[in-house]
């Protein structure tokens, strides 16, 4: 079986009314939700990093797979697909995909502090921040903060080369890794972007300039020969 790799951005997650988790005013609660992912700012005040991530999760949780997400998943029935994603959203696993890599950490899962080979999926619920963990810490977000290193690197380039199709959609290429990452494609793969906005593409990738709910299940009909 042909081998499959698709990197996703935050495009994917927006079409589902996941853009932002900002208010209009482009804070949370009167705090810059920036300041609020990092390492310092759990160790700061972990009852309010708590509750922003407890809500970001159920607006994540609450939100439904895109035509773009299930298009993605149907691609298994004829290619070992490995889905290398940005976003922290579980929309991928929820289509039905089922190898997906969050260089970014994900939303609906926490581990302990005391030990961060424990993790705990959530299924949408909420945290409380003074639940203390077997190991005798606390469960924090597993998601990856300013300052911290990205899950499944190594992997996630192994499956980019080794892969006979890429698909890049939902980044605008600017954002890192994703953007150096996809160069590692090899040059005889077959090489697609999908945007709806105009991007400077590498050398050796085919555009398709349509939305990536459009696209994305033409493609997969086109590719399985089927709908």
């Amino acid at each position: 079986m042909p081998k499959l790799c698709i990197i996703s951005g935050s495009g994917l997650s927006a079409s589902a009314g996941l853009s932002t988790f900002r208010g209009p005013d482009g804070l949370w609660r009167n705090h810059d939700p920036m300041t609020l992912a990092t390492p310092e700012a759990w160790q700061r005040d972990r009852h309010l990093v708590t509750e922003f991530y407890n809500e970001r999760r159920a607006k994540a949780w609450q939100a439904e797979p895109t035509a773009a997400h299930r298009a993605i998943a149907r691609l298994e029935e004829g290619f070992e697909t490995t889905i290398v994603t940005q976003n922290v959203d579980s929309l991928h696993e929820r289509a039905g995909s089922s190898r997906v890599l969050h260089l970014h950490g994900e939303l609906d899962r926490v581990r302990d502090t005391a030990d961060p080979n424990q993790r705990k999926d959530l299924h949408g619920a909420a945290v409380d921040p003074d639940e203390q963990t077997p190991g005798g810490g606390y469960w924090r977000p597993n998601v990856v903060w300013f300052g911290e290193t990205i899950h499944h690197y190594d992997e996630a380039l192994d499956a980019v080369a080794s892969a006979d199709r890429l698909i890049v959609v939902g980044t605008s290429l600017t954002v890192q890794p994703a953007a150096s990452m996809m160069l590692y494609a090899a040059d005889q793969a077959e090489k697609v972007v999908v945007n709806a906005e105009p991007l400077d593409l590498p050398e050796g990738f085919r555009f398709i300039q349509t939305p990536a709910d459009e696209a994305l299940p033409a493609l997969a009909k086109q590719w399985l020969g089927h709908v």
